[in-house]
């Protein structure tokens, strides 16, 4: 309560010197912590504008007459097809990401309002496959595709994250949150399985499914993994796989490098710009009922 003197004016409060200290010490080391963080990105921006001779002599300066900004993003994109590693990201993140809604999101509804035998197993077994890394079936996974000529093409790229266990888990969290009452109504009002998750429980889950969305993005349009054991080919290479080619062709030539860096980044900073508001909302609102 906010207190109030006789008179009606609002009474001013001090606030104890060891709180202050206290809040002024946690928003000190929370700041700290964000320059470890951003500290390797300002490197790479300051690396993608400076002459190439200048980014390990003096790292951190920056000198406006003596930028080469245009010479290293140009090098960036016409050493190497660039735009082309972008987009063949961009179909792989696409797909996996529409792959993994459909599937998961079906899932985590059964999961989470529905009742059949075996209920329990299923999810312990998607709490399993949380554990599970993607080393663990690479090679099977491989020796598969392999053996089916599927190698260096965008279903080899993405079939193995067709089923994100994260996604199930996250989704039948928020699903459960979502009132019974209204389900049972629908049902009354005619309303079909697949239309009660269309038009009612995806709508409510939108933060949810924000919030998974910019981590499935992020995590495949960042994997050099599994792009460099399929893809051997450069018309199928990701951001990651074409940079790492673009840097065994330029050798130690950092402008260029961080130039191109800084151009497969750019995508994912503004995604997360788009989807910080439901992103938050997802990922601290999840799960509580």
């Amino acid at each position: 309560m906010i207190p109030v003197k006789t008179d009606g004016s609002i009474q001013k409060t001090r606030v104890p010197a060891f709180v202050f200290l206290l809040g002024t010490a946690k928003h000190g080391l929370l700041l700290l912590f964000a320059g470890v963080i951003l500290l390797p990105f300002v490197w790479m921006v300051l690396a993608a504008v400076k002459d190439p001779a200048d980014i390990f002599s003096d790292p951190f300066s920056f000198d406006p007459a003596k930028l080469h900004a245009a010479e290293n993003f140009g090098k960036a994109l016409n050493a190497a097809p660039m735009g082309l590693f972008m987009f063949n990201s961009l179909v792989v993140v696409v797909g996996v990401l529409s792959a993994q809604l459909i599937t998961s999101i079906a899932a985590a509804y059964a999961l989470a309002q529905m009742r059949f035998r075996g209920q329990a197993l299923l999810f312990g077994l998607v709490l399993f496959a949380l554990c599970v890394p993607i080393q663990v079936p690479a090679l099977p996974l491989y020796i598969a595709l392999a053996k089916l000529g599927l190698l260096n093409s965008y279903f080899s790229l993405m079939f193995p994250w067709f089923f994100s266990a994260f996604a199930i888990f996250l989704f039948r969290q928020h699903f459960r949150t979502f009132p019974q009452e209204i389900i049972n109504a629908a049902k009354v009002d005619g309303f079909t399985e697949i239309e009660i998750v269309l038009r009612l429980v995806v709508p409510s889950a939108v933060p949810a499914i924000a919030a998974f969305s910019v981590f499935s993005v992020t995590a495949h349009w960042n994997d050099l993994y599994w792009p460099l054991i399929v893809i051997n080919v450069t018309d199928r290479m990701t951001a990651p796989l074409g940079l790492l080619n673009f840097q065994s062709a330029e050798g130690a030539s950092y402008g260029p490098l961080m130039a191109a860096a800084t151009i497969i980044t750019l995508p994912l900073i503004g995604l997360f710009l788009l989807a910080r508001r439901y992103f938050v909302e997802g990922v601290t609102m999840t799960g509580v009922k």
